[in-house]
């Protein structure tokens, strides 16, 4: 399969709630080299690699969604840089015409090695995730995770050029809440913005029970406050999360709050899963099997637009999270796309 010029721009996605769906995250893997307490099982079984999507068919999913109107994708995994030919990826996505932005989110651990590479290939941004600054406590809550790998991997970063680093931070109450703070001065420290986030109730765990971990960002913002005065902004990185802002640094402070304070009305995003299951929402099992058509019909990207379009108008209006209820949804969110 080889990359193409681009097709003329179809009539842009619009589903049957009248949202513009403009932004795809297109998970790589669902393959990692943590095992986050919050993301999956301690022994996690991976799928088959056969089941996977090929490079090739990554590429004709996502040209026809920017075929469609997208204008963000967001790399995710499972862990994106565990990919053998990420880099690569990344450049071909990256020359679609139309797409404004190409975005990843990783845990760093192979960033430091990855960061030139990716943004040479034209990665626009990057978020890091970054749960604990106590080595320790790192160890702990990934379970397979160094602390120190992540933390050169957030300085390559910045020394590659990238602008307006993210990290990202699930917040457990009695595992990590007393570093909100901490974590704040830390992105402040580095120039860095970070969005703290509740934790998404995907897949049965064990490890901890969620109702009692829970953390609602607006009490993650009443613990900043204290020490930096936020300000709300209006400001949008084209996702769900809600900005403030702080009158003497250019870090942001964003929460997203998939729980407390629920952003569907608003949603412009849709899934595709490694395997290549297009999820119209976090949410829900419903999804549209793209990697069937893109395999019965290799070449014929009408096929993938077609089904894409026809798929809009079963996304659903909201999800519906229930922290004292088992999960609705029993994937994992690596098998999802974070």
């Amino acid at each position: 399969m080889h990359d193409a010029p681009m097709p003329d721009m179809a009539s842009p996605l619009i589903d049957q709630h009248g949202r513009h769906i403009s932004y795809l995250r297109l998970s790589v893997t669902d393959r990692c080299n943590f095992r986050c307490v919050y993301c999956m099982a301690e022994d996690m079984q991976f799928m088959p690699r056969a089941e996977l999507l090929s490079t090739d068919e990554m590429f004709a999913v996502a040209a026809s969604f920017v075929q469609l109107g997208v204008r963000k994708i967001r790399l995710t995994g499972g862990e994106p840089l565990v990919h053998p030919d990420i880099v690569s990826l990344v450049g071909r996505l990256a020359a679609l015409p139309g797409l404004n932005e190409l975005a990843m989110t990783t845990n760093g651990a192979r960033l430091a090695a990855l960061a030139q590479p990716l943004k040479g290939a034209g990665l626009s941004r990057i978020n890091i995730s970054l749960d604990s600054l106590q080595a320790d406590r790192f160890k702990t809550l990934t379970r397979t995770g160094e602390l120190h790998p992540v933390l050169a991997g957030i300085q390559a970063a910045k020394d590659a050029g990238f602008q307006r680093i993210k990290l990202n931070s699930v917040i457990l109450r009695g595992r990590n809440d007393d570093e909100v703070v901490d974590l704040v001065r830390f992105a402040r420290q580095h120039a860095l913005d970070i969005s703290f986030i509740e934790e998404m109730p995907l897949g049965a765990i064990d490890e901890h029970d969620r109702a009692a971990t829970f953390m609602p960002s607006a009490e993650i913002l009443a613990r900043v406050t204290e020490s930096y005065p936020l300000t709300a902004s209006i400001e949008s990185s084209g996702g769900p999360a809600r900005y403030h802002r702080m009158a003497d640094s250019s870090t942001r402070v964003g929460v997203i709050s998939p729980h407390s304070a629920n952003f569907c009305g608003h949603c412009n995003r849709v899934r595709v899963t490694a395997s290549g299951q297009l999820m119209l929402c976090l949410g829900h099992e419903n999804a549209i099997d793209l990697r069937s058509i893109v395999r019965t019909h290799p070449g014929e990207p009408e096929r993938l637009t077609q089904a894409i379009r026809q798929a809009m108008q079963h996304k659903p209006e909201r999800h519906h999270f229930k922290l004292d209820a088992p999960p609705q949804v029993i994937r994992f969110m690596n098998a999802t796309g974070g």
